[in-house]
């Protein structure tokens, strides 16, 4: 199977079949790609890490290690890659996936809230309305948050609908992620919601300075 494997995936760059002997969490960050194409991208590419069998399953584990005895009644994902990340937690827990939509793609009732992503760029995200009844618990996934406004927008969304993503007496249900940065907005939701993320503590600087 390891021979097969290898001759579908492998690549003279790309070893997509090779697991460390010792999976200490987020060992998975170093598949991750830096940005080539100039400062209109993203400067970390997380995209090969999914292709990568093993890591991304022990990502998705260590997302959703804090959350274990927590109630979540489902997931939601937002646009666009965090549907990735969304849907394999949602498979996982055996839980629906709910899609927080870009404007303009859903042809059903929807809610809007505007926001301002990680470049600057003014956009609107919105949310159908028949998905989300008051009490639902509901754990928001995302790739990355990195100023926070496109998280603090599908909140948002999800808490004018009725939807808990902090349940009742404090205990939240939650805010994951493969990197939350330090930044004012990343902080923003730390201090108020249960937030998972992939980053070891000795990491998070040079994540956090974007190195």
């Amino acid at each position: 199977l390891h021979a097969q494997c290898s001759q579908r995936l492998q690549s003279p760059r790309m070893d997509l079949c090779h697991v460390p002997a010792a999976r200490e969490k987020g060992w998975y960050l170093a598949l991750m790609a830096p940005n080539v194409k100039g400062p209109n991208y993203a400067w970390l590419d997380p995209s090969r890490l999914y292709c990568h069998p093993q890591g991304l399953q022990d990502c998705v584990a260590d997302l959703l290690q804090p959350f274990q005895g927590d109630t979540i009644d489902m997931v939601a994902g937002i646009d666009a890659m965090g549907f990735i990340l969304g849907a394999a937690a949602a498979a996982t827990l055996q839980k629906g996936f709910l899609a927080i939509r870009k404007a303009g793609h859903l042809c059903v009732q929807t809610v809007a809230q505007p926001y301002t992503d990680y470049s600057g760029r003014e956009k609107v995200m919105e949310v159908r309305t028949d998905a989300i009844s008051p009490g639902l618990r509901i754990l928001l996934v995302d790739q990355w948050v990195e100023t926070g406004g496109t998280m603090r927008a599908a909140i948002e969304l999800v808490e004018r609908l009725g939807g808990l993503v902090a349940a009742p007496l404090c205990v939240p249900t939650g805010v994951a992620a493969i990197c939350i940065e330090n930044s004012e907005g990343g902080k923003w939701i730390q201090e108020r919601y249960k937030c998972s993320h992939c980053v070891p503590p000795r990491l998070q600087p040079r994540f956090d300075q974007h190195q």
